[in-house]
């Protein structure tokens, strides 16, 4: 008899831990054993925003899918660039510099996407509204006596493009103002800054001071614009050669057509959070010219 109640002790231990580990092969993600898609982008604004843009797309980006998707954010845009190159984010919104940096660093990674509005991309200059400055001529006259501030070092609309565009006009930022040029990390952050009388003028994202002003943010008595410059290619979805390896060939051409797939009355909500009506098929040749001004101003080498 004792035998025969350890035998069916055992039967029943056998048959629970058969249970438990069904269970588990069919929760998915629970236990940490599946690959996680971990997603990411430059922090180029308002961080709840962030936040909302980018849980919306992960979630959005799972269901479509069928794997798990992770948002990752980053202090700052080096980060994002670095976390790529160490596979810590394996698809990430970058602007077309850190992008560009990027790719550098991973041979093989690819742009798959952008938005509509990325092809024909636009920085803006804004300054202190009592000063008589309605023209970048006009800045010119007067930058010895100015300070200015860009957004962060590695953003392509609040720095790269800038600096390039006043370098052709005659201005190195760092030596024809009052003081050595400011970062001050954000586009939201800059026009706070110029319209809070700490910057006369600053440089930024024309998307993100649009929105400001559409908002009512901007105060039109403190801060005003004064100069668009000239369109170049910007935002782009860039994946890792990674993601195929894990998840099987062609799995980078599904991240892609999932991102295509937005363009619906489903995705509007992601759409609008990240300032755009659709996304586009793109590739890393539209972002040469980034890298040709990069090297051009030694911010790569």
């Amino acid at each position: 008899m004792t035998h025969n109640r350890y035998f069916i002790l055992f039967c029943l231990i056998g048959a629970s831990l058969l249970l438990s580990a069904l269970l588990g092969c069919g929760r998915s993600g629970v236990d940490g054993n599946d690959p996680v898609l971990k997603v990411g982008g430059i922090p180029d604004q308002n961080a709840a925003r962030l936040v909302r843009r980018y849980e919306a797309f992960a979630e959005y980006l799972s269901e479509e899918l069928g794997v798990s998707v992770k948002y990752v954010p980053s202090v700052d845009y080096a980060a994002v660039v670095t976390a790529f190159g160490q596979n810590q984010i394996q698809l990430a919104f970058f602007g077309g510099l850190t992008g560009v940096q990027a790719r550098l660093q991973n041979p093989g990674a690819r742009v798959i996407a952008q938005r509509e509005t990325d092809a024909q991309f636009h920085s803006v200059f804004i300054v202190d509204a009592d000063l008589p400055i309605n023209s970048i001529d006009d800045l010119q006259s007067l930058s010895q006596e100015l300070t200015i501030t860009f957004g962060s070092e590695s953003s392509t609309s609040g720095h790269l493009m800038p600096r390039h565009f006043l370098v052709q006009h005659g201005m190195n930022p760092d030596t024809e103002f009052l003081n050595e040029a400011n970062f001050s990390g954000s586009h939201d952050l800059t026009w706070h800054l110029v319209q809070s009388g700490s910057f006369d003028v600053g440089a930024l994202n024309q998307e993100v001071w649009d929105r400001a002003v559409r908002e009512g943010q901007v105060d039109g008595a403190k801060v005003k614009e004064f100069y668009t410059t000239p369109a170049y290619f910007d935002y782009n979805w860039t994946a890792q050669t990674s993601l195929d390896k894990i998840y099987g060939d062609g799995f980078t051409n599904k991240v892609q057509a999932a991102l295509l797939n937005l363009n619906t009355n489903e995705g509007k909500e992601i759409l609008e959070l990240f300032n755009t009506e659709k996304f586009i098929t793109s590739n890393n040749a539209n972002y040469q010219d980034i890298e040709v001004v990069a090297r051009d101003l030694g911010i790569i080498r």
